[in-house]
């Protein structure tokens, strides 16, 4: 028997597997064109990254009713002032102070807005039933990488 090179085998599989989703496609007279898959990345080492991560999961335990994790989100996320900032907010406000509002958003997307003084700035668009949606404006200290405001 033939024993062909891992990497021609793969090329080789991978046409394969190519081939038959065209054949797939057109025989169920579908477009050729698929979209992209998702991606996220990110590094530990990102004052911006880190923004992302804390509004991704914090919004995940929220919906999930998961309070003891997004205590500790909190906790691990934000500069000790602006948690207890996020306190007295959410005293006066009687809503939640990360998210400004009392509901949990549906989606979350997190766009970078610069860095400079040490500091890295984002705009968090929170998309809410009927695809309205709301903005915070968030900033990172880029030495300690924890969040130090969230505002409207």
């Amino acid at each position: 028997m033939l024993k062909l090179p891992t990497k021609r085998a793969g090329s080789i599989a991978l046409a394969a597997t190519a081939g038959a989703a065209a054949l797939s496609f057109a025989l169920a007279g579908a477009s050729a064109t698929a979209a992209a898959p998702e991606s996220v990345s990110g590094s530990p080492e990102g004052a911006f990254t880190r923004i992302a991560d804390f509004y991704g999961s914090y919004i995940d335990a929220v919906y999930d009713g998961d309070g003891a994790t997004a205590d500790r989100l909190r906790s691990f996320y934000l500069s000790e002032t602006l948690q207890q900032e996020l306190e007295r907010w959410e005293e006066t406000n009687h809503a939640n102070g990360v998210l400004r509002a009392q509901n949990v958003p549906l989606q979350w997307k997190v766009t970078s807005t610069g860095s400079g003084t040490g500091k890295t700035n984002a705009t968090v668009t929170l998309t809410w039933g009927g695809n309205e949606t709301t903005q915070v404006r968030v900033q990172a200290d880029l030495r300690t990488k924890k969040i130090t405001s969230i505002t409207d």
